[in-house]
């Protein structure tokens, strides 16, 4: 007997989808801000500013994703109904659950009964894409006050600037920020893949419950 389980708050689906559409937009843009590989159409007025279109884009969904990825902490440690996520640390340090898991994906044992949302392979890749968004953001801010000294920028120019030196300078930053945009590229096929391979051998409806809420879940004999 398998019964309908609430996995995912709304929230949290909201959050997520933002955040994927988010990367994508940023990814786009930033490999366009490093290297154009476009080229606007000639004129006679240098009207058709390019670089600085993609550049506002980057910085708006720049934003968000900080904006978002605050509301994912805050749901993760406040949100009644992210409790489920929660659990999955226990799911984490033990290590029975680590060796089921890994005899799951190699298709000699059973999925182990979790007591969270996620196994144990899936929260340590979570925790280090988190960990990621951090980093992403930090040097994206310390970039961003760098070139726009007002408003938002002014107000975070003098800690961003100690994050600069503790990071070991400005073209060190550069690195890293993209460094860490090409772990969210390595990161994002494997996740497709697992997600979908949990959903469609598990017969869970993983795919399903980021977008419903839902997914099914064995009942207990």
């Amino acid at each position: 007997m398998i019964k309908k389980h609430y996995e995912f708050s709304y929230w949290l689906r909201v959050t997520h989808w933002i955040r994927v559409v988010a990367i994508i937009v940023l990814t786009v843009s930033g490999f366009y801000i490093a290297s154009p590989f476009i080229t606007p159409a000639g004129g006679g007025e240098p009207t058709n500013f390019m670089n600085a279109l993609f550049r506002s884009w980057h910085i708006i969904f720049g934003f968000l994703l900080i904006a978002v990825t605050i509301g994912k902490f805050y749901l993760f440690i406040f949100d009644k109904q992210s409790q489920v996520e929660r659990k999955s640390f226990w799911d984490f340090i033990n290590p029975k659950t680590w060796i089921q898991q890994i005899g799951y994906y190699l298709l000699v044992s059973k999925h182990p009964h979790t007591k969270g949302a996620y196994n144990p392979l899936q929260f340590l890749a979570y925790a280090g894409i988190y960990i990621s968004l951090i980093m992403i953001s930090l040097t994206g801010l310390i970039l961003y006050v760098n070139v726009y000294h007002d408003g938002m920028g002014g107000l975070l120019y003098d800690v961003m600037r100690n994050f600069e030196a503790i990071l070991g300078g400005l073209a060190w930053v550069r690195q890293l920020h993209h460094i860490f945009m090409w772990i969210f590229i390595i990161f994002l096929p494997i996740h497709v893949y697992l997600v979908i391979f949990n959903s469609v051998y598990g017969k869970h409806g993983d795919v399903d419950s980021i977008v419903s809420g839902y997914k099914w879940v064995k009942e207990k004999e």
